[in-house]
């Protein structure tokens, strides 16, 4: 069945999910800004992808590996956005990175996770501000 045509929908499908995770702790368990960054978050998905929701929040656990696996239990936020295969493209990606390496700096994060059309990615290490190229690590 063509659902845009069945809807009367005119604008593109947004067939892949994007998945931000806001948290509301720093890595050693301060409490960060989150309303900061959920609003970050929203803009950074609306200007790349045309619109985001963020859902209240959940309960989460982050194991801190340098800590001796300590375990932090926080709220966080879901960014989610349903985003059309055509705005995953090269220039919106190193967009989309130099956000999360800019989260993951500035909120002390041990780690910033996303999840593209269902796989999982974590981000532990952080481009230097202003110097993230977009490209693959080696």
């Amino acid at each position: 069945m063509d659902y845009a045509k069945a809807l009367g929908s005119n604008l593109p499908v947004g067939s892949k999910q994007i998945v931000l995770f806001t948290p509301a702790k720093d890595k050693d368990g301060e409490d960060i800004d989150q309303e900061y960054w959920v609003r970050e978050a929203l803009k950074c998905c609306g200007f790349l992808f045309r619109g985001a929701t963020a859902f209240p929040p959940g309960k989460g656990v982050w194991r801190n590996d340098e800590k001796g696996q300590e375990l932090l239990i926080e709220e966080t936020v879901m960014v989610i956005s349903y985003v059309n295969p055509e705005d995953l493209n090269k220039e919106n990606l190193k967009f989309l990175r130099s956000f999360l390496h800019h989260m993951g700096r500035r909120a002390n994060q041990g780690e910033i996770g996303i999840v593209v059309d269902g796989n999982y990615y974590g981000i532990c290490e952080y481009d230097i501000e202003g110097e993230s190229d977009g490209e693959e690590r080696n």
